[in-house]
């Protein structure tokens, strides 16, 4: 096989139940990137996202021999992750301090920005990112989680609905009411900045 071409997920599981634990890294190195990310805006610590991304590694690796390939590898970590963060959020433990809005912006990659905006363009895009962050933190589990699934890391809706383990119907209801009560969070927060720039 080339170098040039990617070795498959199913290729890479095959491999490590067959012993090669090199093959495991190189599922870890795919993903954990972006499994953190998705940690981080769900959690809202940095120290919690590594903490859970690691153990759903682990996780991962061990039950392995389970995976029956009925879903994508990525969607079957992910879903082992949501769990544990969820778990995680249930005992209470928040170790690290809550993500700022800036570090929260600078792990979630570069956004799409005009190729030359003037300073007031960029603050405002500023202040649209961190005001949609900000109203993310604010809400409860199940409606951050299905946001960040569906409109942040494009999960299909049925890839959601393993996910999280409930019915695609269910997925689509609470993702319309999770996008109700974000646009009142946006609302909340820039009725609070206009009233204090008067």
């Amino acid at each position: 096989m080339s170098d040039d071409v990617p070795i498959e997920d199913a290729q890479l599981v095959k491999a490590v139940i067959g012993g090669d634990r090199d093959a495991f890294g190189m599922l870890v190195e795919r993903y954990q990137d972006r499994l953190f990310n998705t940690l981080v805006r769900i959690l809202g610590s940095r120290d919690d996202a590594g903490d859970v991304a690691q153990e759903a590694f682990v996780q991962a690796f061990v039950k392995l021999k389970t995976f029956r390939g009925d879903s994508q590898f990525y969607t079957w970590l992910y879903r082992i992750a949501m769990n544990m963060a969820l778990s995680h959020r249930r005992r209470g433990r928040r170790r690290g301090p809550s993500v700022s809005l800036e570090a929260a912006k600078d792990s979630g990659g570069d956004e799409p920005v005009d190729q030359n905006p003037g300073p007031d363009a960029r603050l405002m895009g500023r202040e649209r990112i961190e005001a949609v962050r900000l109203a993310l933190s604010k809400l409860g589990d199940q409606h951050r989680q299905i946001l960040v699934l569906r409109e942040m890391e494009g999960f299909s809706y049925d890839a959601i609905a393993e996910i999280l383990h409930m019915p695609v119907g269910t997925v689509r209801s609470r993702l319309f009411r999770a996008r109700l009560v974000l646009k009142e969070e946006l609302k909340t927060i820039f009725r609070d900045e206009v009233d204090r720039t008067k």
